[in-house]
């Protein structure tokens, strides 16, 4: 088995590249979940399971793990999303 990450850095790069390719091959739910506000229900099901696979590749002893992948949400998925008309900008 490989060893699980234990360095918050590392641990956030690892956040990031799951959820970059969550919001590559959901292009469109992305745009939906933007401009309608409703990003977090329209993905429910691929950031719940990108949250499984990133706990289960980092060490449940590193603090706030979980923080490291809801900031990766914001700063992959939402603040990238910017160009998208929406009424929550």
């Amino acid at each position: 088995m490989a060893k699980l990450v234990d360095n918050p850095k590392l641990a956030f790069r690892l956040a990031r590249a799951i959820v970059s390719d969550i919001a590559l091959y959901n292009q469109e739910k992305v745009k939906e979940g933007i401009k309608n506000d409703s990003i977090f229900e329209v993905l429910t099901e691929e950031l719940q399971e990108g949250r499984d696979h990133f706990f289960g590749r980092v060490s449940p002893d590193l603090d706030d793990r979980a923080h490291l992948y809801d900031r990766a949400i914001v700063d992959v998925m939402i603040k990238q999303a910017g160009k998208i008309e929406s009424s929550i900008w």
